[in-house]
């Protein structure tokens, strides 16, 4: 029996710990759309249909974002995340708008996995603590959106859709998140979103440095190819990318797409031995 235990509690932390490909939805006004450095956005279709397209494709898991929430006041739509929730087969993470402990708590009750939260965190840090102590640390995701500099090269956070500064360095608020209690640190870059030419490798790496925290990145994907570069970088990592599975094609025709599981074999590699 104990040998048996041992075996699930390897196999268990195995999955945990193994690279997860994971596509983003930008909702805005209800519809799902496409930015390019988080400028102009276009509708691409409905969120809805988009994830009943993932599920057959067997995602790993999928995020939703509504952009516009927190830049325009706005308190999450708990009717749609109701039914985004309802829909997915695969876990969760919802963000947008969240600003509080019980509209953490709401959103987990309708069948969310995790709920990002990003202006919140940096306005009020204990926010994350009572939000950890009341759905657990793998619900409570924080989301940096990240630009760097045109001048030194520093890289700053920004919020309320990158239109505002906070002055705070990634590497410097990712190294306060874990005695939070956070469970999982996504890094946004700004200046990758929606040009589909790689992931910002440099960035991803200061942050990596400063913690133990599960790191999920997005802006920049263009290719299977560039996963993979950032998966044989950081074997323990989500790989999330927005255009690369909404689009297909020079022309950028929408066509939901995801890679199959030959597809995601060769990506991953030896990774997960």
């Amino acid at each position: 029996m104990g040998d048996r235990v041992a075996q699930e509690f390897c196999r268990d932390i195995k999955t945990v710990l193994r690279p997860r490909i994971i596509p983003c939805l930008l909702v805005r006004n209800k519809g799902l759309v496409k930015t390019v450095k988080f400028g102009d956005s276009k509708y691409v279709g409905d969120p809805l249909n988009a994830v009943r397209i993932f599920n057959e494709k067997v995602v790993d898991e999928i995020m939703v974002i509504d952009i516009d929430a927190t830049a325009q006041g706005h308190t999450p739509d708990y009717t749609m995340i109701k039914n985004l929730a309802s829909e997915c087969r695969m876990p969760l993470c919802y963000g947008g708008g969240v600003k509080t402990v019980q509209q953490i708590e709401e959103i987990v009750s309708l069948g969310v996995e995790k709920v990002a939260v990003s202006s919140a965190a940096i306005n009020n840090p204990k926010l994350l603590r009572e939000a950890t102590d009341k759905v657990g640390s793998q619900s409570v995701v924080v989301v940096m959106d990240v630009k760097k500099k045109r001048f030194g090269g520093r890289y700053e956070i920004y919020t309320h859709n990158g239109t505002q500064k906070t002055g705070l360095g990634p590497s410097e608020f990712a190294s306060q998140l874990e005695d939070l209690g956070v469970g999982e640190i996504v890094i946004n870059s700004i200046d990758r979103d929606g040009i589909m030419e790689g992931y910002d490798l440099n960035l991803v790496s200061k942050v990596r440095n400063v913690t133990n925290l599960p790191v999920t990145v997005l802006g920049g994907a263009g290719s299977h190819e560039d996963i993979a570069a950032l998966i044989s970088n950081y074997p323990v990592i989500g790989a999330a990318a927005g255009s690369l599975f909404v689009f297909k094609g020079k022309y950028r025709a929408v066509l939901i797409n995801y890679p199959s599981a030959d597809e995601k074999h060769k990506i991953i590699g030896g990774a997960l031995t």
